[in-house]
């Protein structure tokens, strides 16, 4: 897995909480102290959030990249843990 890989459940994830009615932009927004166009550019793919701004939105959400990781392809490259 490499920074894109990654990057891009990160995204992923923010789209199904937007999808799902979980959170809106608004709300990401209000909730992130990151710009409603911001977090819509970055949905649409069109930006990227900064490292420092990511890791804003993980804590926020009550998230750690490590939820990114799917425990299955972990266990496939660390075997033994």
């Amino acid at each position: 897995m490499n920074f894109k890989h990654l990057e891009h459940r990160f995204v992923c994830e923010l789209r199904e909480r937007v999808r799902s009615g979980a959170v809106t932009e608004r709300g990401l927004a209000r909730l992130t102290g990151v710009s409603q166009p911001h977090i819509h550019n970055v949905l649409k793919g069109k930006r990227f959030f900064s490292l420092e701004k990511a890791d804003q939105v993980l804590r926020s959400l009550g998230l750690d990249v490590l939820d990114l990781i799917d425990p299955y392809e972990w266990n496939q490259r660390h075997p033994h843990g």
